[in-house]
């Protein structure tokens, strides 16, 4: 059930998509990281460039802490390994996004590192990046529709989803196990990011099961990907949609379990289910964001996923150390990532799901979020 129809086919319905949540580590660290041992030469690699070259990182829209923890990580640690960063949020939107790329290829950037507000609508700037001998990283969600991509480094969101969907199951068993059969609604990202419809699937593989033998009944009817999409991933947006699903399905109908896809929706869904006066149900998230921390720790979001920005950053910068030296990156997965133009081959981190169970292990050695697991 987990190969890349995941992206294959979701690409062909889902059309030009585009993630969320980045990672969820706030121990900033400024040591470069070293060349992957197992990297060897290829075309890709080309011959190499100099160490003060330019570097450009490309992040969408601040929607999320990690997001904004991956810029700092990035300056500070291409930085250290004497690159020229040029890292830049595009907080306007697509277009923005592609003047700040088409500026880095200008400016000589050798490698450019992409994290796209929609991985659909750059293939005028990766062909020009490609054109100019640039190498090009996708980071955290996938560049699609385009030959003009080299690599792709992400938590295997897949995964991700398949956390979050057992996440919701257990938290139903261990808070709601009076109950035989359980009442959820589901939330999704948003559309234009192509992990949202990853998260989405991962999480469906688990439930889809429990949908079908009556274990799980969604009142509103609404199962679709296309129906619970968070345009933006904007709190305001989820928030409004569960307001009108707990007026309209819930009147006189315990809600048991939400399905969000990370925790800044998580807490949107929260807030729509307290004003309307329900009892908390189980609710699922990702990121490691702060507030989220402080609320499963407190009894009230069941989950999150621990996805440690630490580790992208740095083995995002491992692979520009190897393309700088003339070696092909290392990879641990050639074949679930389709574009729909072609398999990109891709390096994957491992998602942690956190529980109040688990956070102080998990956070442990987390300088912000540990301390919280101890209060």
């Amino acid at each position: 059930m987990r190969k890349f129809v995941k992206v294959a086919t979701v690409l062909a319905a889902a059309g030009a998509l585009a993630l969320t949540g980045c990672g969820g580590g706030r121990t900033e660290t400024s040591a470069p990281p070293a060349a992957s041992p197992g990297a060897t030469e290829s075309s890709a690699a080309a011959a190499g460039f100099d160490k003060g070259s330019v570097i450009g990182v490309a992040l969408p829209q601040k929607t999320s802490e990690n997001w904004v923890l991956a810029e700092n990580l990035f300056n500070t640690q291409l930085t250290a390994a004497g690159y020229k960063p040029s890292v830049q949020f595009a907080n306007n939107g697509v277009t923005e996004q592609q003047n700040q790329i088409q500026a880095m290829i200008e400016q000589g950037a050798k490698v450019l590192i992409i994290g796209a507000i929609d991985g659909s609508q750059l293939g005028t700037q990766l062909a020009a990046a490609k054109q100019a001998g640039i190498t090009v990283i996708a980071y955290d969600r996938l560049l699609t529709n385009t030959p003009d991509i080299d690599f792709y480094v992400a938590f295997d969101n897949f995964k991700v989803g398949q956390l979050q969907g057992q996440a919701l199951l257990d938290g139903l068993a261990a808070r709601k196990g009076d109950v035989k059969k359980w009442n959820i609604e589901l939330i999704a990202g948003s559309p234009d990011d192509s992990n949202a419809k990853v998260f989405f699937d991962g999480a469906m593989d688990v439930l889809q099961p429990k949908i079908d033998d009556g274990t799980l009944t969604v009142v509103s009817g609404q199962t679709t990907f296309d129906k619970v999409v968070t345009q933006g991933w904007k709190a305001e947006n989820a928030q409004k949609r569960m307001d009108t699903i707990l007026s309209g399905s819930y009147e006189k109908t315990d809600l048991h379990g939400i399905l969000s896809p990370n925790d800044t929706l998580a807490r949107a869904a929260m807030t729509a289910v307290d004003a309307a006066g329900k009892d908390l149900p189980v609710v699922t998230g990702q990121d490691s964001e702060v507030e989220s921390v402080k609320s499963i720790m407190a009894g009230k979001q069941y989950s999150t996923i621990f996805k440690d920005t630490n580790k992208l950053v740095e083995h995002s910068i491992v692979m520009v150390n190897d393309l700088q030296a003339g070696k092909t990156p290392e990879v641990n997965d050639t074949e679930s990532y389709n574009n729909g133009v072609k398999i990109v081959p891709a390096y994957l981190l491992a998602p942690v799901i956190v529980t109040k169970e688990n956070a102080a292990e998990v956070y442990a050695n987390d300088a912000t979020l540990g301390p919280l697991t101890k209060a």
